[in-house]
């Protein structure tokens, strides 16, 4: 939970469009940079774009049709598979008294397009989970196998009714498995250690985190690796057990709080809820306890920030089961902001004046955790110990750090422990992780109360919520899917809603009519909009003066169309009032129980890396199997009115400029009408034959089959389309082209568009080929040569650099041939870091070169890439005499840019290692 509002040759090359960015960076629990997210499976949105449009096979289309207009059927681009076939009006299968894994077996091996899963395949998936939640439904976890390895993140979910109903199948199962991967030539160990090191962590090796060895299946096949947790810095890793490359990377920490106690509900000095009173603590405390060490909970003051309960860190009662601490007032020592109504735990200004209040704090801690753990188990939640909850008897209670970090600057928290807290969620049997820390800093103008988050409801709340979204928003092995920038919006969004939709029931928050009351971090931001940029009851429309927004989303409710604007760029925590707003919405439309139900039941109806409206679909299909479908208008106004209607687009969970729509499902039995036009060469002029124009804006599987491919004259006609609103993101594609979108109107009657593809020359895609290069070949997991000339903005090419005694690495380079001899007008190339490297690894010093034969080079350009030409396509300037007839072109990697981050070999960083590009790209016209 972390503040909104703190919260010729040789010349330089010019700046084309950029490519897809990275999200900023967050920082740990110990404030360390942390590295981004690394998928090697993941394409980008120009790829994504170009899977989606791809023909799909009769039988998918077949079974499109016969669920219906509100049938979802969406394959997974990179498998091939369903990630998700669903009816949002209903189910897939009628009632039955067959046990639920038959019914889903049985569904599998009906649709085999779909699935792409053989009746061998199928009987050889594992069930590793059949729960049933609270209202009766199945959720089931298929694993897929490679002998005894489990297949990661990959594989089959499916839910069904209590009267054996089948709601839906997801998952992306991976078609063709290999019989079996060979052994591993990395033992654990250095699987733990190379993970560590990929973090870029300076913690000691833990040699109990865990590591399994699973398969993973990337473009180049299915590859035997290790998946790590490592527990101190926080990170999911797959590394491959063969060549020690990173395969994955998951960052797991999300930043931002019978015996008896004396505690408060909501924070000291709170107008409601703000006054210590004596609880007991029965239940979650054996009698005899001496430390609190509890049923689900285990609290401890962590001041020295190591992760562990040294001497007199444990909470000790003043006598057996006396837990009744006093809270010093530190309003009159410490000054404003400090008042009657924010009373301060601690003088900024004293070393050690948190003393006075640690283990007060420490018995209020234990409180929280312990009272929300049961208010998120029972009913209508249902976070129960068969969903995977945090519990002691299943060995995997939460660690609670209360203080962390309060001693790291004699007596005081240094900087890198202040105002903050954050949740190391972990999946189901690996013990979770809470940090509490101090708020404002010392001699400073800092606006923060001087408070502790751990004496502040909704923070604590918030940060334990994260723990019950990434165990229930998860894939067939039980590993989070909340990976993509939407997924984490939507994570911080749950952890806001559901921490104040707990205080505004019991009565700690007031929620009337009016805007603008339900304020994020009321006690440590002082009143003011500093953990969010305005409340989480504004609905649009409100006035600036209850909901002020921000500059770039303007002022009054966001909605879907702010995604990315809130703070100019995408951030989960910003991102997400627009999801936390909509439930609010969507709480005061049906009320608390009714959407704590929905809420909760849609994540465990969750597909892989969802986007806000595959969650959107989620809830509708909860509330076709909860309650019969009778709410789904209610929602569907509730989704449209914040711009998440029938139109509506995005690309996926990691897209960050989705498409806003405000519009109601069309009638079953609307009209149709058709889309027709011609799709050209941009530097030709001719027509581009086999090209195909599709609605690929619905990613949640709505009118894939929507599309067409162009004849020899570059014609198509797409029919079939309901007519009266406007599809974002149709696009038309071909491979060795760029992908052309827009956004198309679609009126009764014929509908016309005309297209435009600009060839790239060097993409394989289009009939080029690499026929020489040099250095290490990771192509197994997706980063070979081959991968800088593919057309993506995500993959590239990854090689060893190895130093000289110059402190030069030896020359990298490729050869491409192109499909025909081209007069060429540019070259633009992206030097960036991939293959999960960081950017020191990006090239720095290049050569590219040009031939008419494959014998004979012609120097065409050479210079130097820097820190602002990373994650764009860069176009360089081409010497006289070498972009004529142009058959091949040879790039060579001199350098990279460790120098740029102020460093030198040897060091962890990746540049000492590697050296990489994204992308090459040649434009032209055919000799």
């Amino acid at each position: 939970m972390a503040a909104a509002a703190t919260l010729g040759i040789g010349a330089v090359p010019v700046p084309a469009p950029a490519a897809p960015r990275p999200g900023p960076a967050t920082s740990d629990r110990h404030h360390e940079h942390r590295r981004a997210g690394f998928d090697a499976r993941t394409p980008d949105a120009r790829t994504l774009l170009r899977l989606r449009s791809a023909p799909r096979p009769a039988g998918v289309v077949k079974l499109h049709d016969e669920l219906g207009v509100q049938g979802v059927v969406d394959l997974d681009p990179q498998t091939g598979t369903a990630r998700r076939v669903a009816r949002l009006d209903g189910f897939l299968t009628a009632a039955s008294r067959k046990p639920a894994k038959e019914i889903v077996v049985a569904y599998l091996a009906a649709h085999p397009a779909a699935f792409g899963l053989s009746a061998a395949e199928i009987a050889a998936l594992r069930l590793r989970k059949d729960y049933v939640d609270i209202d009766g439904t199945h959720h089931l976890s298929f694993e897929q196998m490679v002998g005894d390895v489990p297949v990661f993140s990959n594989g089959v979910r499916a839910d069904v009714t209590g009267d054996g109903r089948l709601i839906q199948v997801t998952g992306s199962p991976v078609a063709a498995l290999p019989a079996s991967l060979g052994s591993a030539r990395m033992t654990a160990d250095q699987a733990r250690s190379a993970a560590i090191k990929d973090a870029g962590s300076t913690a000691a090796v833990r040699p109990d985190d865990p590591a399994k060895l699973v398969a993973f299946a990337t473009s180049g096949g299915t590859r035997l690796a290790w998946q790590t947790l490592s527990t101190g810095p926080g990170y999911l890793h797959v590394i491959d057990a063969a060549t020690g490359r990173v395969l994955y990377r998951q960052d797991l920490l999300l930043n931002d709080n019978a015996p008896q106690a004396t505690v408060w509900q909501n924070y000291p000095g709170a107008p409601l809820g703000g006054t210590q009173q004596r609880r007991s603590l029965a239940g979650w405390l054996a009698p005899g306890a001496t430390s609190l060490n509890g049923d689900s909970a285990h609290v401890f003051l962590d001041v020295n920030d190591d992760d562990k309960a040294n001497p007199g860190e444990e909470v000790a009662p003043n006598a057996p089961g006396d837990w009744r601490f006093p809270f010093k007032d530190f309003t009159a020592q410490a000054g404003p902001p400090c008042a009657a109504d924010k009373q301060c735990s601690w003088d900024p200004a004293t070393a050690y004046s948190w003393k006075d209040n640690a283990r007060q704090n420490g018995a209020q801690l234990f409180y929280y955790v312990s009272s929300f753990h049961d208010h998120l188990e029972k009913a209508p939640i249902g976070f129960t110990r068969s969903a995977g909850n945090y519990e002691t008897a299943d060995g995997d209670p939460i660690e609670v750090n209360g203080l962390d970090g309060a001693d790291t600057a004699d007596g005081r928290p240094d900087g890198d422990h202040i105002d903050n807290a954050n949740m190391l969620p972990t999946p189901d049997g690996v013990p979770g992780h809470m940090q509490m820390y101090l708020f404002h800093y010392p001699d400073s103008d800092d606006p923060f109360v001087p408070g502790n988050s751990g004496d502040e409801a909704d923070v604590v709340y918030h940060e334990y919520t994260h723990g019950m979204s990434n165990r229930l928003v998860v894939d067939a092995s039980g590993n989070s899917t909340l990976t993509g920038q939407q997924g984490y919006s939507m994570g911080e969004a749950w952890s806001d809603w559901y921490a104040f939709d707990h205080l505004a029931a019991s009565g700690y928050q007031k929620d009337t009519a009016a805007p603008g009351e339900v304020l994020v971090g009321r006690y440590v931001g002082n009143d003011q909009n500093l953990i969010r940029t305005q409340p989480l009851d504004c609905p649009v429309g409100a006035s600036a003066a209850a909901c002020p927004g921000t500059a770039g989303a303007g002022s009054g409710g966001y909605t879907y169309g702010d995604y990315g604007k809130i703070l100019g760029f995408a951030e989960p925590h910003a991102d997400g009032e627009i999801w936390s707003e909509t439930l609010w919405d969507m709480r005061t439309a049906l009320g608390t129980k009714l959407a704590e139900s929905l809420i909760t039941r849609a994540m465990e109806l969750s597909p892989a890396n969802p986007s806000f409206l595959d969650m959107r679909n989620s809830i509708l299909m909860a509330d076709k199997v909860t309650r019969d479908g009778r709410d789904q208008a209610r929602i569907w106004k509730v989704f449209a009115g914040r711009g998440m209607g029938w139109f509506a687009a995005d690309l996926g969970g990691d897209d960050v400029t989705p498409i806003e729509d405000f519009s109601m499902p069309p009638l079953r039995d609307g009209s149709r009408t058709s889309l027709t036009g011609v799709v050209t060469d941009v530097d030709s002029g001719r027509p581009v034959a086999g090209a195909t124009v599709g609605f690929a804006g619905h990613s949640s599987g709505f009118a894939d089959s929507y599309q067409a491919t162009t004849d020899a004259n570059g014609r198509y006609t797409i029919t079939g389309v309901r007519p009266g609103g406007t599809y974002p993101e149709v696009t038309a594609t071909l491979p060795g082209y760029e992908t052309d979108m827009r956004d198309i109107r679609v009126r009764t009657g014929v509908n016309h568009a005309d297209w435009t593809l600009r060839r790239d020359w060097a993409a394989t895609g289009g009939g080029s080929r690499v026929t020489d290069v040099n250095g290490d070949d990771y192509s197994m997991i997706g980063c070979g040569p081959a991968a800088a000339v593919d057309a993506s903005q995500r993959t590239g090419w990854s090689t060893d650099a190895t130093y000289g005694a110059d402190g030069r690495i030896d020359p990298r380079h490729l050869v491409v041939q192109l499909p025909a001899a081209v007069d060429v007008t540019s070259i633009a190339i992206n030097p960036s870091g991939n293959c999960g490297d960081d950017q020191s690894a990006a090239t720095g010093d290049y050569r590219v070169e040009t031939s008419a034969d494959g014998q004979t080079w012609t120097v065409a350009s050479a210079g130097h890439f820097g820190t602002g030409n990373r994650d764009r396509m860069n176009e360089v300037p081409l010497a006289t005499g070498s972009t004529a007839a142009v058959r091949y072109l040879r790039y060579t990697m001199l350098g990279t840019q460790i120098a740029e981050e102020g460093a030198t070999c040897p060091d962890f960083y990746s540049g000492c290692y590697y050296v990489d590009t994204v992308e090459i790209g040649v434009y032209g016209s055919s000799h």
